[in-house]
C-alpha cells in the first residue's frame, strides 16, 4: 500500500464537474446488493457504502477494479459493505438518493466510484459533515471528501507505445465509452504514445456515446460493431476505454487473425468472463482503483481519514501497463525506456487531444 501526495485540484475540479448530467431514469434500489455480514469482524470493522458506477461489479474493468480494494479492506479490516449501481438512465436526483442513502444508514466512508458522482456528492457531502466521502475520477471541493485521481494519459500513452511497435498494418484504432474529459485522456496519452513512436501511424478515433448518454459504457453490442468497423478499414490494433463495453471490442478483435486487443483499468487478460479471448490481448493499461479505494478505507480504520485530493501516477504504480500473456516481451525495454522519460519529466503527456 501507498500513501499517495496531496495535489492541487483547481485544474481538475471544473472539467469533471461539468460532467454529471444524465439522462431521467429510476434509482438503483433494485441493483443494490447488501454483502452485510452479522459476525463480531463486521460490527467492529469498517461499515463500506459504495455507489458503483453504470456496469458495477462485473463489468471486467473500471468497478471491478474498485471492488478489488473493498475486498482486501473488508478482508483484513472486517465490517460491512453495501453497493449500489447506477443505471444509464439515472438523473441527478437518483445519484443524491444513493448517496444520501448510505450516509444515513451510518456508511463511513462512502465512496462514489467515477466522475458522474461529483455534483451529488458536493451536494451530500456538506449535509453529513462527520462521514468521510471518497470520488473517484472526480475532485469535490469539501473538507470531507477524499478526491482519488490518476494518471490516465500515461499508461495511455506506454500503451500507445505498445500498439504502434506491434502493428503491422502501421494503422491502430482507439474506442472511448462517452466523449468526456476523463476519457479523452485516455485517447490523448494513446495517440501521443502511437505519434511519438512512429509519426507516420493512422490512429482510428470513436466514440460510443455522447454528453449525458453514458451508455458507451455499458454496451459490449456498440464496443464490437466499433472495433469491427476499425477492423475492417485495416486496423489491426485496438485500444478501448468504454468500461463492460470494452469486452465486445475485445471479442471482435479476437475474431481478426493477426489483430490485437489492448484492455483497460484491470488486467484483461487474467480475467475469467475473458478467457476465451485472451490471447489477443496484448496488453492493458491498469489503473489501480483498488489501491486508492482501500487506502481510503484504511484510513477510516486507522482514524485517520484520507480528504483532500491524492494522485495515482506512473510513477507511484497508480497507472501501469500489464505484461500478462508475455506479448509484449520482445519491446518490453522500449517501452520501460518511454515510461522512464515520463517519470523524469523528458516527456509529457498530453490530458486533452
Amino acid at each position: 500500500m501507498r500513501r499517495v501526495t496531496k495535489i492541487a485540484a483547481a485544474g481538475i475540479a471544473s472539467a469533471a464537474l461539468a460532467l454529471t448530467a444524465t439522462a431521467c431514469g429510476s434509482t438503483s434500489a433494485d441493483k443494490a446488493k447488501d454483502s452485510s455480514d452479522a459476525s463480531s469482524s463486521a460490527k467492529d470493522g469498517v461499515k463500506v457504502g459504495v455507489a458503483y458506477d453504470v456496469g458495477g461489479r462485473g463489468d471486467h474493468s473500471f468497478n471491478d477494479s474498485a471492488a478489488r480494494g473493498i475486498d482486501k479492506s473488508k478482508a483484513e479490516f472486517g465490517g460491512e459493505v453495501k453497493e449500489l449501481t447506477a443505471k444509464t438512465t439515472d438523473t441527478e436526483a437518483d445519484r443524491v438518493e444513493r448517496l444520501t442513502q448510505l450516509a444515513q444508514a451510518g456508511y463511513n466512508p462512502v465512496v462514489g466510484i467515477g466522475y458522474a458522482y461529483s455534483n451529488s456528492m458536493k451536494q451530500v457531502a456538506v449535509k453529513f459533515p462527520d462521514t468521510t466521502f471518497g470520488i473517484v475520477d472526480s475532485v469535490v471541493d469539501a473538507k470531507n471528501v477524499d478526491n482519488i485521481v490518476f494518471t490516465e494519459e500515461q499508461g495511455s500513452y506506454l500503451a500507445g507505445v505498445a500498439a504502434a511497435l506491434k502493428t503491422k498494418s502501421k494503422h491502430v484504432g482507439f474506442i472511448g465509452g462517452v466523449d468526456v474529459p476523463l476519457i479523452k485522456k485516455f485517447e490523448a496519452g494513446f495517440v501521443q504514445g502511437v505519434k511519438d513512436t512512429d509519426k507516420s501511424m493512422k490512429v482510428d478515433v470513436q466514440y460510443l456515446s455522447h454528453g449525458s448518454d453514458t451508455s458507451g459504457f455499458a454496451s459490449p453490442d456498440k464496443g464490437k460493431a466499433a472495433a469491427q468497423g476499425m477492423l475492417d478499414k485495416g486496423a489491426d490494433v485496438i485500444y478501448s476505454a468504454a468500461g463492460s463495453s470494452g469486452s465486445g471490442s475485445i471479442e471482435a478483435v479476437n475474431g481478426a487473425k493477426g489483430a490485437w486487443a489492448i484492455g483497460v483499468d484491470s488486467d484483461q487478460y487474467n480475467q475469467a468472463s475473458l478467457a476465451k479471448y485472451k490471447d489477443s490481448i496484448l496488453t492493458s493499461v491498469v489503473k489501480n482503483v483498488d489501491v486508492g479505494v482501500y487506502d481510503l478505507i484504511k484510513s477510516i480504520h486507522d482514524k485517520k481519514p484520507l480528504v483532500g485530493t491524492n494522485s495515482y501516477s506512473l510513477a507511484k504504480d497508480g497507472v501501469s501497463l500489464s505484461a500478462s500473456g508475455g506479448f509484449i516481451k520482445d519491446i518490453q525495454p522500449k517501452i520501460d525506456a518511454a515510461k522512464a522519460k515520463i517519470i523524469d519529466g523528458s516527456v509529457t503527456v498530453k490530458t486533452a487531444p
